[in-house]
């Protein structure tokens, strides 16, 4: 991707193409416009072949496209533009607007509901696991190739990210719990793991079409490739870095698009987003300082993720923050920092109570938080584990946003609970869930 200064008349087209005059089928034979023509916004996972390109929602010259107004003919093209773009102004036949319009509508009621799941929590464990344990062997590897001098086989990578998308879009919270099993001292591989995890069902959320997801998680898993490079007295220091120490640090994105733009298989956007996920919307990021304009999509995406799990994670030198606190602090950044409205669709996703969380009834109850509802935050769906007297009870799954009452007693969260209260964890009730599938222990 090439960036050059923003030109007063870059976001229109050019002024000898005239759009409506283009025919359907991409020839430059022109043909009198009808009245039936009509030119309306749409969101970037909406676009079909044949749909007259007018306008994007940042300036031509910044995405790699060949043509300013031009006619969308095959897929590569619809491929780029979702990759950078949020939306684009088309122009097409109304009768074939129409109902892609009534899809903007379903879009957002979608953002009000929770991630859909063909398959049980209990069900889908064992595959999570086993792709979860994938991606560490994966990550792992590439670490040792590094520092041996190996070359990197980044098409190791592909199998792992297509288990990891299939997993999510059976039941995207065996994902998630899988993630919020945490290590200090193997940081980097499950913060690379984690934050590919999160990005595709982050991607899934927003409504991107599946055939991006495994390009999403691609970009999450080897975002921070470049990390690999940067000495370990650096990127553990407890203490704050110096100027030299911190110019090191952020050379990371430089090292890491260097690393993955040499390998001709892998998509331009996986190391886009290495070199981009540190960008910030107000232009104060690294390493180029972009505007928030040349800020592709899937960096942003990246960005939000990155971030929360880093807030989230314990590393060698410090306690990782709560979900909600890092939930405030995303907020609290979003039109500078992160996209705004990206940022409000990653709270919706994870909730108050992330799943996996462990949490106390009204009722005394204790619970494992199974699954958020974006539309009812404070209301998800629980496994309920030890009764009001803390004695361990048959596991029974109850969803907050639809239960009806028992007796005089409708069930809320009053508070969370640390990992390992009452006995209770995650780490234990995954074990649980996957003794029949596996031998092997954490």
């Amino acid at each position: 991707m090439w960036f050059r200064r923003k030109s007063s008349n870059a976001a229109t087209p050019a002024a000898h193409t005239k759009p409506s005059q283009v025919r359907k089928t991409g020839s430059q034979q022109s043909q009198e416009p009808t009245s039936s023509l009509r030119r309306v916004r749409l969101p970037v996972d909406l676009l079909e072949r044949g749909m007259i390109i007018i306008k994007l929602d940042r300036p031509w010259n910044e995405v790699p496209v060949l043509f300013q107004g031009f006619v969308l003919s095959d897929d590569s093209q619809a491929d780029i533009l979702r990759q950078y773009c949020d939306w684009v102004l088309v122009e097409d036949e109304e009768e074939r607007l129409n109902p892609i319009l009534d899809r903007v509508v379903l879009r957002k009621e979608m953002a009000t509901r929770p991630l859909p799941e063909t398959r049980s929590l209990a069900e889908e464990m064992p595959r999570a696991r086993a792709a979860w344990n994938q991606g560490q062997q994966f990550i792992d590897k590439v670490t040792r190739d590094l520092e041996s001098g190996n070359d990197l086989d980044f098409d190791e990578a592909r199998p792992i990210i297509k288990h990891c998308v299939e997993s999510i879009q059976a039941n995207a919270s065996a994902m998630f719990w899988m993630s919020r099993i945490k290590s200090r001292d193997a940081y980097t591989a499950e913060h690379c793991l984690r934050v590919a995890i999160f990005s595709i069902a982050f991607a899934r959320f927003l409504g991107m079409p599946d055939k991006d997801l495994e390009t999403v998680g691609m970009c999450g898993l080897l975002h921070d490739l470049g990390k690999l490079k940067v000495p370990q007295s650096i990127l553990n220091k407890p203490g704050t870095l110096t100027q030299e120490e911190m110019q090191i640090m952020q050379e990371h994105t430089i090292l890491g698009y260097e690393l993955l733009k040499a390998d001709s298989k892998l998509d331009p956007i996986i190391s886009d987003v290495s070199s981009h996920h540190h960008e910030r919307m107000d232009g104060q990021g690294y390493p180029h300082q972009l505007a928030d304009w040349q800020i592709s999509r899937y960096s942003r995406l990246v960005a939000i993720v990155d971030s929360f799990d880093a807030i989230t994670s314990d590393r060698c030198y410090k306690d990782g923050l709560s979900a909600s606190d890092a939930m405030s602090i995303l907020y609290k950044n979003r039109g500078q920092q992160f996209d705004a409205g990206m940022v409000e669709g990653f709270i919706r996703m994870i909730g108050v109570y992330p799943p996996g969380s462990l949490v106390e009834l009204n009722s005394g109850e204790v619970a494992l938080v199974v699954a958020t509802h974006p539309g009812r935050k404070l209301k998800p769906r629980v496994e309920i584990l030890l009764d009001a007297n803390k004695n361990p009870i048959t596991p029974r799954v109850v969803d907050l946003a639809a239960q009806t009452a028992e007796g005089d007693m409708v069930r809320e969260i009053a508070h969370p609970l640390a990992d390992g209260a009452f006995g209770i964890s995650l780490r234990g009730r995954i074990q649980q869930l996957t003794a029949k599938s596996f031998s092997d222990a954490f």
